[in-house]
């Protein structure tokens, strides 16, 4: 590695460091106040196109000229799919759904729907001993590890007989795209311990020239020398710190290439072993638990302050939906979700009552698609709204599926279900996020993603980016929409979102790229169904016409 010219390297690496997984990259420390933060950075979620000038929801707006001599007529449940919620946030108080026909922890399921003592949701990666899965495997290393053994010495479909080529197919494609990752990963990591080496040796030389035990990014600005060996340890160290790449970043890194290699992409690993259920039998349901925070509710707890945190408790942020509460199912680890848990938290949310149901995940492979295709027609059947994020990658998800779809496997498209991309803070050229995925077919609108302060486990704070944070943005305000005008349907409330997004019709933006540099432009419009972003105040005055044009019939 050191015999090669770094700088490709160093500009290889950036790439690679610049595309994180967006939706697990919380951007700082959690805090434990928002109180230093300015509200048109805490809330810009929440600001309006047009009187504030920045490409917000217009939630603030709705509240302020729309609601304010208006009661909710309902209470909406939105169910949370994700890794966990921190019920007990302050930020959350009296905003967590609880089944009132179960009895609290007397081990018996008093309501009879098949879990016992689930007071506010389900745990799908736990079991009855209380343990829990944290980690998981990529899908396509599971197909992988599945099939490998029994596909390996084949040279050619046709040694392999015509029932199973379907899943000889599957197989090479998760074949070639666990290879790909794991090729990928282990370069990533040769550039981690080249760019470690050379930060310590960079500082030590440079240490060593001013005397000092410990050195600062302003000891680099005002440090002068003809020392060659000092002057290239400068440079170098002025290069990486400018970005991004302190020994903090990379520290963090690490551990981010370690959890691919060990864990994610690591086919020896079988996590779900503690569960004791067959993950391709939709009917085996006797596991789990009612853990629903779970050992990593960072992800989800974040989703549900930005549906539902308190607005009006002078603390912390201001959720959009004043009159909803969160239904938490566990059933997202570290790693890919199992098709099964999905499915049996969509039906799970349907028959406890559940509006609206926010999926902030998703995946390239689902061997088990039929399981969700069916739990997403039971939730059409019974007027139940499902919002999905499109995902980091920076892909046209007309060319790359993505998983959960609309799409049935029989070619029909689900009525109830919206498709979300990440929007910014910025009305210019970078209004989409560089990593959110677009479609003109398969993404429905966008919403704000970016730079977004939501909640943290034990009652802190955060900021992070990611679609998983523009899909509840959508189910919030589709939430809000619902509350007041209960008469509506699933596939109303659907349409009315689409149909009163906020357009910008001739602004041109940069297509988001996965090889990290904004290559190209397209007129916004050309990247979703409906070329816009979401607009609660343009979402309510429709509601409002639908419902008395309804009754004028």
């Amino acid at each position: 590695m050191n015999k090669r010219s770094p700088f490709p390297l160093w500009k290889a690496f950036l790439v690679a460091f610049t595309f994180l997984p967006v939706q697990s990259a919380f951007t700082d420390e959690p805090f434990s106040s928002v109180d230093s933060i300015h509200d048109k950075v805490l809330n810009w979620y929440n600001l309006d196109p047009v009187n504030d000038n920045i490409p917000g929801a217009a939630v603030d707006r709705t509240y302020h000229e729309f609601l304010p001599d208006r009661v909710p007529l309902k209470k909406i449940i939105v169910a949370v799919i994700d890794g966990g919620v921190d019920i007990h946030h302050s930020d959350l108080e009296g905003k967590i759904w609880k089944n009132t026909d179960e009895i609290p922890d007397n081990g018996v399921d008093d309501d009879q729907n098949g879990y016992v003592d689930d007071l506010h949701g389900w745990n799908f990666l736990g079991n009855r001993e209380g343990e829990n899965v944290y980690y998981e495997n990529y899908e396509y290393v599971r197909i992988y590890k599945k099939y490998d053994p029994l596909y390996r010495d084949i040279n050619s479909i046709r040694e392999v007989p015509p029932s199973e080529q379907n899943v000889y197919r599957y197989y090479l494609a998760s074949r070639k795209k666990y290879q790909e990752e794991l090729k990928k990963t282990e370069e990533e990591k040769e550039y981690i311990d080249f760019f470690e080496n050379s930060f310590d040796e960079a500082s030590a030389t440079v240490k060593t020239f001013l005397g000092k035990d410990t050195l600062i990014r302003s000891d680099l600005d005002s440090l002068i020398t003809d020392v060659d060996s000092v002057q290239n340890s400068v440079t170098l160290l002025t290069y990486l710190y400018s970005n991004g790449l302190t020994p903090e970043a990379l520290r963090d890194y690490r551990k981010h290439n370690s959890d691919l290699l060990d864990k994610k992409l690591n086919p020896k690993m079988n996590y779900r072993a503690i569960l004791s259920d067959d993950p391709a039998d939709i009917m085996d349901t006797d596991y789990g638990n009612n853990d629903v925070k779970g050992p990593s509710s960072e992800h989800g707890t974040f989703v549900a302050g930005i549906i539902a945190a308190a607005r009006d408790n002078n603390e912390g942020i201001n959720g959009i939906a004043g009159n909803a509460e969160i239904m938490v199912l566990r059933a997202v680890p570290d790693g890919d979700e199992y098709d099964k848990d999905i499915a049996l938290a969509i039906r799970y949310a349907v028959d406890n009552g559940a509006n609206i149901i926010n999926m902030s995940f998703g995946k390239s492979f689902s061997p088990h698609k039929k399981f969700v295709d069916e739990a997403l027609q039971y939730a059409s059947k019974n007027d139940v709204l499902v919002i999905h994020s499109a995902g980091n990658d920076a892909k046209n998800i007309d060319e790359a599926m993505q998983y959960p779809s609309k799409a049935f496997i029989d070619g029909t498209l689900a009525p109830n279900f919206i498709t979300v991309g990440a929007s910014s803070e910025k009305r210019n050229d970078f209004l989409v996020a560089d990593f959110s995925n677009y479609g003109r077919k398969n993404v429905d609108l966008f919403a704000p993603g970016v730079d977004i302060v939501s909640l943290y486990p034990e009652n802190k704070y955060n900021s992070a980016s990611g679609t998983s944070f523009s899909g509840p943005v959508v189910s919030g305000v589709a939430a809000l929409i619902w509350s007041y005008y209960p008469a509506l349907k699933a596939a109303e409330v659907r349409d009315i979102l689409l149909q009163s997004v906020t357009r910008y019709e001739k602004l041109k933006v940069y297509i988001p790229t996965d090889e990290g540099k904004n290559y190209k432009m397209i007129k916004f419009k050309h990247l979703s169904r409906t070329g816009g972003t979401v607009n609660a105040y343009n979402a309510m005055l429709l509601a409002e016409k639908t419902i008395r044009e309804r009754s004028n019939r």
